[in-house]
């Protein structure tokens, strides 16, 4: 076995699984903010070790008086398979929100608010970008109880170190 090449060798001691994972969600729609939650739901019923970092228009998922009101991006969207000028027409944004909140409900899946509860009682960590927080002018108050805290993005990167980082 010392003549296995050290590569080999590595990808023998190396974990089978994924024992940590660090997920950013950056954008302020259901399509963007779910698939984020749901991971991070999916890797502590794994027993996985997981962070939520939350920056730009992302950090809507965990503002007091905005995560309850996040809805879908109908303009622009492709997976929308609508033209661009149909999403715009007024009602668009709320007739898509409410559609797939009625598909959600079915799947038992939470609205926005609770979900950040369970993940967070689940032992989920959950952060908010310093940068951003302050590029919007915003505080320590501003978001849910939650949050575990705002942290740089070096911050971020020492608390992902040795697991697996997805960006939503």
């Amino acid at each position: 076995m010392t003549d296995m090449p050290e590569d080999l060798r590595a990808a023998e001691t190396a974990p089978k699984t994924i024992e940590k994972v660090s997920i950013v969600i950056s954008k302020g729609s259901l399509e963007g903010v779910y698939p984020g939650l749901i991971m991070a739901n999916g890797a502590r019923m794994e027993g996985i070790e997981a962070n939520v970092f939350f920056t730009f228009f992302g950090l809507d998922a965990i503002r007091k008086g905005r995560n309850a009101k996040i809805k879908v991006a109908t303009v622009g969207n492709p997976g929308m398979h609508m033209p661009t000028l149909l999403g715009a027409l007024p009602g668009m944004s709320a007739l898509a929100t409410w559609m797939m909140q009625r598909q959600m409900e079915k799947l038992d899946i939470p609205p926005i608010p609770e979900f950040i509860e369970l993940v967070s009682d689940s032992g989920v960590g959950l952060y908010g970008c310093q940068a951003t927080v302050d590029m919007f002018g915003l505080t320590a108050d501003s978001f849910v109880p939650q949050v575990n805290g705002v942290i740089t993005v070096g911050e971020f990167y020492e608390l992902a170190a040795g697991g697996e980082i997805v960006f939503t």
